[in-house]
């Protein structure tokens, strides 16, 4: 039994020992906690390819190319660059000007306001595809509103007319404003070089001066026919210039990042003997096109998009990762020690892993549609979300809607993982005679599947290219209230099935292939009138890695503390909570 000390040199001895004792416990507990201040890329899942990052104030903000999606480039706000909110979109409705293809935007603190530079192409008439451009909005404050200036520059004549994409911001040495863009060569038939142009703008920002010059180009076998994606960073008496090469997307995709430096922005500029300095590996492929940012205390972090290496990885899409770049005694920088994109990595503000990615579910019960969701911006549908009652959606074909027997309106969100389930509740009261409600995995118009319910039937169907197919028909219930269930597997099978309760359900045909849809939505659907929606909920299924017992998120020992491999737990998505 411990007694304690009578005298009082023992007792300031054994004070002492508490003392001690307890300092090292708060030492040991803060070590821990610095031990387990890590994240797990994707910082931002699913499909938000080409970010952009600027910190304003105590918030970071990024905005990501959004294609033929509507509305236009999705905005997100971090404190901490892991955990991410969906904050709104640049544009509602497409400028005037503009057709579609609405990529790269590049966020930026310029000329006393908030200033996107994007890409976009521009509106040639209906039997025209168009000519890609680079343009320039600007607001008050990063969510908006934003005033549209129009495009910048289109075609460049001396390359066969080409268009403009990927536009970036930067001052010279003398503090000048410049844009920095890449003349999309690689879209040319034959292919011509995809140079790298900067041009000064004007002291407001909307308009160029003076004449363009060629900075860099394709010259490096890694790059093949392709150098894209600038961002310009400034270090002591050197410009270096971040960029992307090779073929960026898609299943052939063999995208990089590079970098090269020079002394003045207009060059010449020397490219690193050692690039790429961010290539594939083990667990993710195709890296680049990121944007970087500096925090309070003087590091850089490079936001950046990939695909992770597994089975789905396409039909998921590009997702934006985060990795720091590290400073040599060169000069020249590095990314994870050139091993690739990071899996684990120490989070910049001692913050922690992004929210684990749960379950998704929408009862419609605020005012407006929520900004996780998006339609075919070449179809925008009529939505309306009736809020009394619980709330539901009410989805319909707008004037512009292409004729379609059961996709005519969508209303989508991206997906994070190749396995998941999807239903909805389907209001039959509030649905107007001769509509079809449905449920679908949607890529675009031309790459879709889903159930549909309506006119007495529920019909499986698959629409690829301009086949359309009937996979499956029977007679709907006799319900009020109906359910519909998808059920995703690996990216490239959906199994479907209804049910009057939601307890018993009734498979409809066999599972359908969907691997050529790639970045796939889930969608909501309406065609031939009014469709009225209860909710939707999106379940993740867990999943191993092919061949083996481990989770897909499983992380090599060493990039971990033991305080953190002894406290992680596999979540659905393929990252650590």
């Amino acid at each position: 039994m411990f007694r304690r000390p009578r005298t009082s040199k023992a007792r300031a001895t054994w004070l002492n020992v508490r003392l001690f004792l307890a300092l090292c416990v708060c030492l040991a507990t803060a070590a821990a906690a610095r031990q387990q201040a890590v994240y797990r890329n994707p910082v931002i899942a699913g499909d938000f390819p080409d970010p952009t990052v600027v910190r304003v104030g105590e918030d970071y903000w990024a905005a990501v190319t959004t294609g033929g999606w509507a509305p236009h480039f999705a905005l997100l706000r971090s404190r901490d660059l892991v955990n991410w909110e969906s904050a709104g979109y640049v544009f509602r409705e497409k400028p005037p000007w503009a057709k579609g293809d609405f990529w790269a935007p590049e966020m930026v603190t310029a000329f006393g306001r908030t200033f996107v530079f994007y890409t976009a192409r521009r509106d040639e008439g209906p039997k025209r595809r168009g000519t890609l451009c680079i343009a320039a909005a600007s607001a008050p404050e990063p969510l908006g509103p934003y005033t549209d200036h129009g495009a910048l520059v289109c075609q460049i004549p001396e390359l066969n007319n080409v268009g403009s994409i990927d536009p970036f911001f930067v001052r010279d040495e003398a503090g000048a404003p410049y844009i920095v863009w890449k003349a999309d060569g690689n879209d040319a038939e034959p292919d011509v070089p995809t140079s790298i142009f900067a041009q000064r703008l004007s002291d407001d920002g909307t308009r160029f001066v003076g004449k363009r010059k060629e900075i860099l180009r394709n010259t490096s076998p890694w790059e093949r026919h392709v150098v894209e994606g600038s961002y310009i960073l400034r270090r002591g008496e050197w410009f270096y210039h971040f960029y992307s090469g090779n073929a960026c997307c898609g299943r052939s995709c063999d995208y990089a990042l590079g970098v090269a430096r020079a002394r003045k922005l207009l060059g010449p500029w020397e490219k690193y003997s050692k690039n790429p300095i961010l290539a594939a590996n083990r667990e993710w492929q195709c890296p680049g096109h990121g944007s970087i940012v500096t925090t309070p205390d003087g590091r850089d972090f490079l936001l950046y998009h990939s695909y992770r290496k597994r089975r789905e990885t396409f039909n998921v899409g590009r997702e934006t990762l985060l990795d720091e770049v590290v400073w040599g005694a060169d000069g020249w920088p590095s990314i994870n020690g050139g091993r690739g994109p990071s899996n684990v990595a120490p989070a910049p503000h001692g913050s922690g892993s992004p929210a684990a990615v749960s379950e998704f579910f929408d009862g419609f019960n605020r005012a407006a549609i929520g900004p996780e969701w998006q339609w075919p911006m070449a179809s925008p549908p009529a939505v309306r979300v009736e809020v009394d009652r619980g709330g539901h959606l009410v989805l319909a074909p707008a004037g512009t809607s292409a004729p379609d027997e059961f996709a005519a309106a969508v209303v989508a969100r991206r997906t994070t993982s190749g396995d998941y389930t999807a239903t909805t509740l389907v209001d039959a009261r509030g649905t107007m005679a001769g509509a079809h409600a449905g449920l679908s995995a949607y890529g675009w118009r031309e790459r879709s599947l889903g159930i549909s319910a309506g006119g007495g039937k529920i019909v499986v169907w698959r629409r690829e290219g301009g086949d359309v197919r009937r996979v499956a028909v029977a007679d709907a219930p006799a319900s009020a209230m109906l359910y519909l269930r998808m059920k995703a597997e690996g990216g490239e099978r959906y199994g479907f099935a209804y049910s009057a309760n939601g307890r018993e359900w009734t498979e409809l045909g066999r599972p359908v292939d969907g691997g050529y849809i790639e970045s796939a939505r889930v969608a909501l659907t309406a065609a031939g009138g009014a469709a009225r929606f209860d909710w939707v909920k999106i379940v993740p299924v867990k999943e191993k890695a092919v061949g083996s017992g481990v989770w897909w998120d499983e992380v090599r020992p060493e990039a971990v503390s033991f305080v953190s491999l002894i406290t992680r737990r596999p979540t659905p998505f393929g990252g650590e909570r």
